[in-house]
């Protein structure tokens, strides 16, 4: 080999040196001490031989970050990002640039986990609290969720809330008004269809005709109108209805709050307040009800309790993971929310303010009165006479040339009612774009002045609103809305919250089952590129075609390596991913004549979301037992299969398992099934144990769901965004999911949407698509054989001092194991929670706790921790483990011991120290600890006072003090 091609080969495998944490010599001192020859003589001890793929997959090599950046610049240039003015809940906006750098490019925020444990992870709790309140204020409502999915799932999920509430129990209709927007009725449609509930779609005044249960409603309409919807409220209250109107978050900064109208929820999307449209997503939607509605609130909430010093301390309150407790009765199968977009959507608010706010409502109200005054001055009157940001136009025969105008002008407008175009104003709009629109409506020579009609709107007044629905109540009073308006004052605050998390930039977060890989800076680049970030998801096809090729390129990829046929990108969660593939199992059991099939065996140790998705689709749920190896038994297997033959719609089953080994008889699970006529749904939660090794569809399963949060790098954001895209085998294809407005595939035309885009969050595609980009065939593969090894270096040097629960055959686990604390419980009164919190103190978020598995600790390092890091782990496992045989000793009390009193603060060593073990065993339990020093900024939360005391909202500014 030549110098000039050894160098090109290192380039070119640069960054998969990167990516994976440990090097050969560290990779080889793992080996040793495990007593394996080679990684791959490991990994042939592990993975059974019968479902090994026999060679690498049939995708790129790996490219250099300059090079896969360059080419994808070059595919981003094909998108044409003309100005938008669609609407329909996607708009321009400005993000502040202090939120841009610090908040969205600042792995301090974008690299955390869900905030399981809340000691450290107190900022972003904050924020989320203030994301609550902003809700709260704007919707006039009691409780708020800190975000779900988007504004079309949100509704389906009020759908469904107000089917549990309601007390009209004998109604199965749920109304839905013609002028809500069209994706959103494509998505709560194909959510009623699966929960079989009947819906009725037509013009809200109609609503007092039926007998509902519940009832959607637009705020302002999807074509612009505000309009008192008071009166309907109340009528659909009279019948024991309940409401959930759809507002828009802006508006409400001018307009009266829907809770004062009567509204039973209120739900939308927040991403006008400073989140980038990105062809869809990710954006955080609000979820709002009324305090008696808390217990049937879907998603999380982020609750005020206290610590153990009886300090105000911030926790995830009752909904937390509450699917893997309910299962199938859980509210929603919801596990991911967008935390990192309502974040940015919080600090917007923070950064203007109410007063801020207001000036950006107002800007835009007065730039649509121009827009409607400008063209009725010349004859063409907007069809509603009050509206807030949108102005529709009847336009008739002259449509196409107004639309061909727009186009020539690089401008989209709304086009998709006949005979109609609407015009959405906002922040980004300009005087010399209201020009330019006056151009498009009336062609050039109109004689329109904008500055003119602006001073003659400014001294006459608007009456676009009515005086009834302009908004009395004050907004955004809290300190926190009022403190922060400058940018030396907001960066900050943005910091202040930072420092009180624990990231990836601080240390490996070793959670199973959720794959806390590195997230790569040249990954992430993409993301802020106007040309991803500004696109409408509802432009026309033509002007996004560098979005389609990047799609379509990254569809390509991840069906190799799934070995399925059609993959479909639309599922914006993993949860989501689950619902989509069993609707199209649903779907194919239909075609077929055999809608009756409505069985769904789950095992015993699957993710709680799989019950809880199993629900929203209408199937029952059946438990197939595991044995005391953590297989399913397949005994147990064979006797349900058969005994619900009839009936047996699919299985859910996870693989690699959940306990954390590869089980030998997976091909003959999905034998079994098919055989009854059932379909397989291998859930993708553990595909970073599969790429380039095997995959879904070579072991015979005929649907997954794949976390590209999890093994496809997308970051965890603090607890979203997710994506969750489905790969299904050709005669699962047809029942893919597709678009009201945007036709995904012609082979999909008419099928109903599970999310509110046609493409999900894709805006965060470009992150996956990088990361098979410079990892290629090779880099994929050994990515998944380091994830092995570094699992089993874990298991094997923490098996000296813990129970390790779970191996497979050769005494090997696979890319996660779990550490079994329950004899140590039973010993010496030590919890999981207690270990759990101790971790903290030598500067680690702890592993999973309690699933799937209660008193255990799943743990899964990843491929991307070298071994210095897993060392520096297992060091803190093992004097843990120490520190709890004194206590079982009797040298430490049960109550006086640093596991016992964990996570430690600095109020502790300043107050007066009387414990009975120092103050550098407390906090610096080992020398890495004081090196580098994490600091939990509360002691351990009393989750028992929070739910008794649920206060989600802001509390008084006096428990902010230090």
């Amino acid at each position: 080999m030549t110098t000039q091609s050894l160098s090109q080969l290192e380039q070119t495998q640069d960054f998969i040196r990167r990516h994976i944490g440990p090097d050969s010599e560290q990779t080889q001192v793992m080996l040793n001490e495990m007593g394996a020859e080679s990684v791959d003589a490991l990994i042939d001890e592990i993975v059974p031989q019968s479902i090994r793929l026999s060679g690498l997959p049939a995708i790129e090599e790996s490219k250099t970050e300059v090079q896969a950046l360059a080419d994808l610049k070059a595919v981003a240039a094909l998108n044409q990002v003309n100005t938008s003015y669609i609407g329909l809940g996607y708009y321009g906006t400005l993000t502040p640039n202090v939120i841009l750098r610090n908040v969205l490019e600042n792995p301090g925020w974008y690299t955390a986990y869900t905030p399981y444990q809340p000691e450290i992870a107190q900022g972003r709790l904050e924020s989320l609290l203030n994301y609550q309140q902003m809700c709260l204020d704007l919707t006039g409502l009691d409780l708020a969720s800190a975000s779900l999915l988007d504004e079309a799932t949100a509704a389906a999920e009020a759908m469904a809330l107000a089917k549990r509430v309601s007390k009209n129990k004998k109604s199965n209709l749920f109304f839905i008004s013609s002028d809500v927007y069209p994706q959103t009725i494509d998505v709560v449609k194909t959510r009623a269809d699966m929960f079989g509930f009947d819906v009725v779609v037509a013009p809200a005044d109609d609503v007092v005709n039926h007998d509902v249960f519940g009832a959607l409603l637009q705020y302002p309409s999807a074509s612009g109108e505000v309009k008192d919807i008071s009166d309907l409220i109340a009528k659909v209250h009279e019948k024991k209805g309940i409401v959930a109107v759809a507002a828009d978050i802006m508006s409400l900064v001018l307009l009266k709050a829907p809770g004062e109208l009567g509204a039973d929820a209120v739900i939308g999307s927040t991403q006008r307040f400073g989140v980038p449209m990105g062809y869809g997503g990710p954006h955080a939607a609000f979820f709002t009800t009324s305090d008696k509605y808390k217990r049937s609130l879907p998603g999380r909430i982020i609750g005020v309790s206290k610590d153990t010093r009886g300090n105000a301390a911030l926790r995830m309150a009752m909904q937390t993971r509450e699917q893997h407790i309910r299962r199938e009765k859980a509210n929603s199968n919801i596990c991911t929310a967008q935390v990192l977009l309502a974040n940015m959507a919080a600090f917007y608010a923070v950064y203007h303010g109410p007063k801020g706010l207001k000036v950006i409502a107002e800007r835009i109200h007065r730039f649509a009165d121009i827009l409607a005054t400008g063209v009725s001055s010349k004859g063409l009157t907007p069809v509603h006479g009050t509206y807030f940001d949108t102005v529709t136009f009847d336009l008739g025969a002259d449509k196409d040339a107004v639309v061909k105008r727009a186009l020539d002008n690089q401008v989209n407008l709304r086009t998709d009612v006949d005979g109609q175009v609407s015009i959405s104003i906002d922040e980004t709009t300009t005087r010399a774009d209201i020009n330019t629109l006056f151009d498009i409506l009336l062609g050039e020579g109109h004689g329109l002045d904008v500055a003119a009609l602006d001073s003659e709107i400014i001294a006459n007044g608007s009456q676009s609103i009515p005086a009834s629905l302009l908004r009395e109540s004050a907004i955004l009073t809290h300190p926190v809305f009022n403190s922060y308006h400058s940018e030396t004052e907001m960066l900050r605050y943005i910091k202040k919250l930072e420092n009180k998390d624990l990231a990836l930039n601080h240390s490996m977060i070793s959670l199973g089952s959720c794959t806390m890989k590195l997230n790569a800076t040249a990954q992430m680049i993409p993301v802020s590129w106007p040309e991803f970030a500004n696109m409408h998801p509802f432009a026309p096809k033509d002007q996004a075609q560098g979005y389609k090729q990047m799609i379509d390129e990254l569809g390509d990829w991840l069906v190799e390596l799934t070995g399925y046929d059609n993959i479909s990108m639309q599922p914006n969660s993993g949860a989501q991913g689950e619902y989509a593939g069993l609707v199209a199992i649903a779907k194919y059991h239909e075609s077929r004549g055999e809608g009756h099939r409505n069985i769904c065996l789950i095992p015993s140790s699957a993710h709680g979301t799989n019950p809880a998705s199993a629900q929203m689709v209408g199937m029952k749920v059946v438990v197939v037992d595991c044995d005391k190896q953590g297989n399913v038994d397949m005994d147990d297997l064979r006797a349900k299969a058969s005994e619900m033959a009839d009936s047996l719609s699919c299985i859910m089953i996870t693989y690699p398992s959940t306990h954390g080994v590869y089980e030998t008889t997976i091909a003959e699970i999905c034998d079994v099934i098919h055989e009854h006529g059932g379909q397989v749904y291998l859930d993708g939660a553990n595909m970073n144990a599969q790429v380039g090794l095997t995959s879904p569809g070579f072991i015979g399963a005929d649907v997954s769901h794949l976390n590209l949060h999890k093994t496809f790098a997308i970051p965890h954001g603090g607890g979203g965004p997710g994506m969750g895209p489905i790969g299904v085998k050709k005669h699962l294809a047809p029942f893919l999911p597709d678009h009201a407005l945007i036709n995904v595939d012609e082979s999909t035309q008419g099928n109903g949407a599970v999310s509110a885009a046609p493409y999900g969050s894709a805006g965060i595609l470009c992150i996956s698509y990088l990361y098979i980009a410079l990892l290629g065939k090779q880099g994929v593969t050994d990515s998944t054989k380091y994830a092995i090894t570094n699992a089993n270096y874990l298991a094997h040097k923490l098996s000296q001092h813990y129970p390790i629960l779970y191996t497979g055959a050769n005494g090997r686990v696979a890319h996660e194991c779990i550490v079994d604390l329950r004899p140590i419980k039973e010993a010496s009164g030590i919890t999981e929670m207690d270990v759990a919190k101790r971790l903290m103190d030598y500067g680690f978020h702890a592993p999973t706790m309690s699933f799937p598995v209660a008193g255990t600790l799943m743990i899964e390092p990843t491929e991307s921790e070298a071994k210095p890091e897993l060392d520096r782990f297992i060091e803190a496992m093992t004097c843990i483990r120490d520190e709890i045989r004194k206590v079982e000793a009797g040298e430490w009390t049960l109550e006086d011991n640093p596991l016992h009193n964990a996570p430690h603060t600095l109020a502790d060593i300043t107050d007066t120290w009387e414990r009975g073990y120092s103050i550098a065993q407390a906090v610096f339990p080992v020398p890495a600890a004081a090196a580098n020093k994490f600091w939990p900024t509360v002691n351990r939360i009393d989750d028992v006072f929070g739910d008794r005391n649920l206060i989600c909202s802001c509390p008084a500014v006096d428990t902010y003090k230090d």
